[in-house]
């Protein structure tokens, strides 16, 4: 078991000091990312679209400012990659689906918008399955080019993972986050729903997300709080909560195992890495909670055995409109898995989409009554090493919870699995983010 982050990781916020002393500078550090990008690229398969030119002209823009002692934001001249389901007005914005070859958006999304205000440097899109579902895209692990980097936020993660990009948008509605980031041992995080602005993300469902992976904590942090302060929350959301500097380390009192479905279905290496982390850390006076010795936990245990089809119903019933529109133009475009999902969301119906409505809602209850018994909830991010095949992008089992009870979560790469990255999931209460980030930062260290 690893407690450092992988050594190919590039923080950017690591070189800010040296970018204001001169030893270094943004057009230098994204040179570095091109470099790194020209040479992993063709057996990474990360990207959709490249934006080099325009990327170059913002470092050196930002490059100037930091000279003069006046960067606009913490990550001015960061080079960023947007996955590919987030509209951009200079590159398409293709979905992962051939029906949408060719779609040239005539806006940034809100975080694009953003990223660009706050001076940060979007180098391209990265690759996404199809329309941010399970059907594969072609992107590989860094780590084993003949494993998944993971599902939907493929390319994203495999971007940061090979230390091409410090910081990356993804987008989360079941797991599609958490999971790529810890396969492709980088960190990951999933805000508390509606905490960063969707406008003109397609992945739109009444649990979805834009989250971020990146090579550090600082790196993560700084550009959510920099996007919200330019695009805020989701309408009527009141947007991340926190201060511009991270927070922490925060040392937790007590923590919650939460075992989720996914932990019968869990590699036996996997397991045991998260019982050692919970064993050192209950030998550094933090009191572990778990459903052996918390009734309440036990019983919510129970209540989410099928949170996965749950998950998988909501948002199969929310994307009817689009796939129908999809298949009304193009079906031969669409993958069995999505026309297949278009027949169970029909079969569903809008009194079966209710039942689940109201069931979220008691979810979300129950799990925050369990939040104030702790600091956080710790879990696995992934059943175990990212699989063999890219077809498959792995089992979400894990992540799941946290989209569905629209909490924040953040992966950290602190274990492995078959010599693959595997990393421990933290979940908070809603808008406890800040804090999160704070325990997180004392996680890692200890």
């Amino acid at each position: 078991m690893s407690n450092l982050p992988s050594p190919s990781l590039v923080s950017f916020h690591a070189a800010t000091d040296e970018f204001r002393t001169g030893k270094d500078t943004p057009r230098e550090f994204l040179e570095r990312s091109i470099a790194r990008l020209q040479v992993l690229e063709p057996k990474l398969s990360a990207f959709a679209a490249l934006s080099l030119p325009r990327a170059r002209i913002a470092a050196d823009a930002a490059t100037a400012r930091w000279r003069d002692g006046r960067p606009l934001s913490r990550i001015d001249g960061m080079p960023v990659g947007i996955k590919d389901v987030i509209e951009t007005f200079d590159m398409p914005t293709g979905m992962g689906s051939p029906t949408h070859d060719g779609n040239q958006p005539r806006r940034d999304a809100a975080t694009v918008f953003a990223l660009r205000e706050a001076g940060a440097a979007v180098v391209g899109k990265t690759k996404t399955t199809e329309f941010a579902g399970a059907y594969a895209t072609d992107t590989r692990n860094p780590h084993d080019h003949e494993r998944t980097s993971g599902g939907s936020s493929a390319g994203s993660a495999s971007a940061v993972g090979a230390g091409i990009l410090p910081v990356a948008l993804g987008t989360q509605v079941i797991g599609s986050v958490l999971r790529p980031a810890g396969y492709c041992g980088a960190f990951g995080y999933k805000p508390t729903f509606g905490a960063i602005n969707r406008g003109g993300s397609h992945d739109f469902q009444s649990h979805s997300c834009i989250g971020l992976i990146g090579a550090s904590l600082e790196d993560i942090w700084h550009t959510s709080y920099d996007m919200v302060q330019r695009c805020g929350g989701d309408p009527g959301q009141p947007g991340l909560f926190g201060s511009e500097e991270l927070a922490g380390p925060l040392k937790p009192t007590r923590l919650i195992k939460l075992e989720t479905p996914g932990w019968a279905l869990a590699t036996d290496e996997a397991r045991q890495q998260l019982e050692s982390k919970l064993s050192v850390l209950s030998a550094a006076g933090v009191q572990i909670i778990s459903r052996d010795n918390d009734p309440d936990l036990d019983a919510f245990e129970k209540s989410i055995t099928d949170i996965l089809q749950f998950g998988f119903d909501i948002i199969g019933y929310e994307s009817r409109w689009p796939l129908k529109s999809v298949a009304y133009r193009d079906r031969q475009g669409l993958s069995p898995s999505a026309l297949d999902q278009i027949v169970k969301a029909d079969a569903l119906g809008l009194d079966g989409y209710r039942e689940l409505m109201k069931r979220r809602v008691e979810l979300r209850v129950a799990f925050e009554r369990l939040a104030t018994k702790a600091d956080a909830f710790v879990t696995l991010d992934a059943t175990g090493a990212a699989p063999k095949r890219i077809t498959y992008t792995g089992n979400p089992s894990f992540n799941v919870g946290a989209s569905v009870l629209g909490a924040p979560a953040l992966t950290l790469p602190l274990f492995s699995d078959e010599n693959m990255p595997l990393g421990l999931q933290i979940i908070g209460a809603q808008h406890a983010d800040a804090k999160l980030f704070a325990v997180a930062n004392w996680l890692i260290e200890n």
